[in-house]
């Protein structure tokens, strides 16, 4: 499984995972994006509508599309949409995103010291394979 930690510096949230989303989408993977504040999932609703190029079809949790949904945003780890790509929005690391191919945790200045704690732990944990990317300018780069 690989794990990417996104510093966020620059963009908010809803930004970066409007743009992590399409790659997904792109790859023909489906997303399960998880955040606990109901206020940052309606954020990353609107960013996904309003995306430059093209909007990106998803749903909140608990829908009665939920299976069909290519991006759903949800307050907790149910991938009801059998996603295999999860994202936490608000720098929380969930345990339950072992079951998943690929993580990607969204982290500030407000929750950085749970990322370190977390890129500590995962450190080399066998099956885990751990990138970091921080913000140069209007571009992600992976520094480590």
């Amino acid at each position: 499984m690989q794990v990417d930690f996104y510093q966020l510096s620059r963009d908010p949230a809803e930004t970066a995972l409007a743009l992590i989303a399409g790659k997904v989408l792109d790859a023909g993977q489906r997303l399960l994006v998880v955040a606990d504040d109901a206020a940052l999932r309606q954020r990353i609703d609107l960013a996904l509508w309003e995306r430059k190029d093209s909007f990106l079809a998803h749903g909140e949790a608990g829908g009665a599309h939920d299976a069909r949904q290519p991006i759903l945003l949800a307050g907790s780890v149910v991938p009801a949409n059998a996603a295999r790509f999860v994202a936490f929005a608000d720098g929380v690391w969930r345990d339950e995103a072992l079951d998943f191919d690929r993580v990607f945790l969204l982290f500030d200045e407000a929750t950085i010291e749970q990322a370190r704690a977390t890129w500590r732990a995962l450190n080399g944990r066998e099956g885990v394979e751990s990138r970091y990317w921080k913000q140069d300018g209007g571009r992600w780069v992976q520094a480590i």
